[in-house]
């Protein structure tokens, strides 16, 4: 899209976000406040030096050292224009929408992402870094797309801020809107798909129902979620529905509620439970490129618990 000045002289480039709503980006961006700690650790491992805010939850890096705007649900919306920034980056799921149109009225541009899928995450991650922000492909986004797509060259282990992909695929062009471009990394064939329910809180019991993102790593691992066609995302659901469901796998995160060994498994008896890293199974950012190995190990160390004090 053609650029425009604006007040103090600065050339911005007005772009749509994944709502498709229209962004008045500066053309050249130099502060950056994060609502969404995937958001966050994706900016952190490409351009730290952008970041000058961040949510309370924001937990990765771990050495992050910016000023926190309170919540996703509660953002302090004096305090982050305060900090003067180019580009505020939210999730159309993270954050309230009264708290973003409040930052718009105050004149700072909001950019906001809308993931469900692994492949909506990929293209989501390019138009954010590389279209909005101006920045080079990251190594550590090719390498979660090596990790995730058979791309016809391997990835290799990455961690932290330092990860590097051998072979990377070249980056697309700044307006181009496509991931995934490779065939799905070992398909799981039907034959061999688990069914599983995905409690994501307790007290009371919530599932992940459609559209998750969770849903869609996890079917790519051959894990079919038993409430992937509920009309709701996030259902209520008693644990004696869960239980009559009859599943043959209860994956357990550790986030949104912390689920452990001590509480989780045994509301389940008899059933395999797989204690997941949530940050893997929900983020999308640089985990990516090592969640695909880290969820295939939990889901194969799943273990059949019988009821404790936990499940009563």
């Amino acid at each position: 899209m053609a650029a425009v000045r604006l007040r103090g002289g600065r050339d911005v480039r007005v772009r749509r976000d994944d709502l498709g709503l229209t962004v008045p980006v500066p053309g050249e961006v130099r502060r950056v406040v994060s609502l969404v700690p995937s958001l966050t650790e994706s900016v952190a491992a490409t351009a730290p030096e952008l970041l000058v805010g961040a949510t309370d939850w924001c937990s990765h890096p771990a050495d992050l050292d910016v000023p926190r705007v309170r919540g996703t649900k509660n953002p302090d919306i004096d305090a982050i224009v305060a900090l003067r920034p180019d580009l505020v980056i939210a999730n159309e799921e993270e954050n309230r929408v009264p708290d973003l149109d409040a930052l718009r009225a105050a004149g700072v541009p909001v950019w906001v992402t809308v993931v469900r899928t692994l492949d909506d995450a990929l293209t989501s991650l390019r138009r954010l870094l590389v279209t909005a922000m101006g920045l080079p492909e990251p190594p550590w986004l090719t390498a979660a797309e090596h990790a995730w797509y058979d791309t016809g060259a391997p990835a290799q282990a990455v961690s932290g801020t330092g990860a590097t992909a051998t072979s990377p695929s070249p980056s697309p062009s700044p307006d181009e809107e496509t991931a995934g471009n490779g065939v799905p990394a070992t398909p799981v064939p039907e034959r061999e798909m688990r069914r599983a329910v995905v409690p994501v809180w307790r007290k009371p019991w919530m599932v992940a129902g459609r559209d998750t993102f969770a849903g869609d790593l996890l079917l790519r691992l051959g894990v079919r979620n038993l409430y992937a066609g509920h009309a709701e995302r996030y259902p209520r659901v008693p644990l004696t529905e869960l239980l009559a469901a009859g599943p043959d796998l209860v994956v357990l995160p550790d986030e949104p509620y912390r689920f452990t060994e001590d509480d989780g498994p045994g509301f389940f008896p008899g059933v395999p439970a797989a204690l997941i890293s949530g940050r893997h199974l929900t983020w999308y950012g640089p985990s990516l490129a090592e969640a695909r190995t880290v969820l295939a190990a939990a889901l194969a160390e799943a273990v059949v618990s019988t009821p404790g004090a936990a499940g009563r």
